[in-house]
């Protein structure tokens, strides 16, 4: 057995994705190892960290005064270096199964609008969070790739990334990016959407973690076939009580109509903006959707209505960029021909 083949068995080369809602770990030759939320519970008395990622889900919108909840990233960028910093190194160890002594090479997904000063911050995070090499990539591209399109050749794919803090629209040929536009309207937005509805038309409170399941069981983009409704339990802001109020889906549908406008808006100017020949490719091809946004009901019937395209879903939408990210751990002329420095 040779030295390289022995290397590549305590290889601890890692693919993150460091998204605005989730952090997924991917692990060379393991799959992913890692798939939490990007929260992170800090005791400010201390300034000790409490919980990550799930756990510190769980205390979002219940956490006594002397515990805050962090999320450290926000439209898909950091906002908090320390927190950021601390949290990539949690979720590093935790994929090494907490070995100290390991320094990965990481390849991390940022969002395709990213600016010098936020490529520098993730880099820099990770290199605190002992990587020997750090190398980004566009999430656009990356989910392109997990998505499973065949980016390297002559033609036109289209990848519609709709994220937690962005929606990254690309058009892209020959491993390259042809067209990419990051709009930063994507799920946590439209959590935000839905809060303010019931606020307007109920006077209803809720949080952000009742927003979003809302918009998991009954958030739509077209009409469904059948309608349905879900008890939604907020606190009255006129009563100062508890309350329950039973919502339909057409309703939410309307809280979320903006924020789907949006998203299609930057389909649409790609479309625009794409050469001719490569428009030709995606009018056969169609339009793939990634993300957890990806998973709104019906949306990629709006967009086929919209846009007169084929679309269709990714098979992991979740995992997408991960997994394309996970992909360059193995590829690395591929790594070279794509990464941004």
């Amino acid at each position: 057995m040779n030295f390289r083949s022995v290397f590549s068995l305590i290889s601890s080369d890692l693919a993150i994705d460091l998204g605005t809602a989730n952090t997924l770990v991917f692990a060379k030759g393991k799959g992913i190892v890692v798939n939490e939320p990007s929260i992170v519970a800090i005791n400010k008395n201390n300034g000790e960290i409490e919980a990550v990622g799930k756990e510190a889900k769980e205390m979002v919108g219940r956490t006594p005064g002397n515990i805050v909840a962090i999320r450290p990233m926000k439209d898909g960028v950091i906002a908090d270096f320390k927190v950021t910093e601390r949290m990539l190194n949690y979720f590093i160890l935790k994929a090494h199964g907490r070995k100290m002594l390991v320094h990965p090479r990481i390849v991390i997904g940022v969002p395709s609008e990213i600016t010098q000063v936020e490529k520098r911050a993730v880099s820099e995070s990770a290199y605190r969070a002992k990587a020997s090499e750090v190398h980004l990539v566009e999430q656009a591209m990356v989910a392109a790739i997990g998505a499973g399109l065949p980016i390297t050749e002559p033609s036109g794919n289209m990848v519609v990334d709709i994220g937690g803090g962005t929606t990254d629209v690309a058009v892209i040929s020959l491993s390259g990016i042809v067209y990419a536009r990051s709009v930063r309207v994507a799920g946590n937005e439209m959590d935000d959407a839905i809060m303010n509805y019931l606020k307007r038309k109920y006077n209803l409170l809720i949080g952000e973690r009742t927003a979003e399941q809302i918009k998991i069981q009954i958030g739509s983009a077209y009409q469904l076939d059948r309608p349905v409704t879900m008890e939604v339990k907020g606190r009255n802001l006129i009563e100062g009580v508890p309350k329950t109020v039973t919502i339909e889906d057409s309703e939410i549908r309307d809280a979320l109509a903006d924020c789907v406008a949006t998203i299609l808006n930057a389909i649409r100017v790609a479309l625009e903006r794409t050469p001719p020949e490569l428009s030709a490719d995606i009018s056969d091809r169609g339009i793939v959707l990634t993300g957890g946004g990806a998973l709104i009901k019906n949306l990629d019937r709006r967009i086929r209505e919209e846009t007169g395209l084929p679309v269709s879903i990714a098979e992991d939408p979740l995992a997408s960029v991960v997994l394309g990210t996970g992909k360059m751990l193995t590829d690395f002329k591929l790594l070279r021909r794509i990464a941004i420095e």
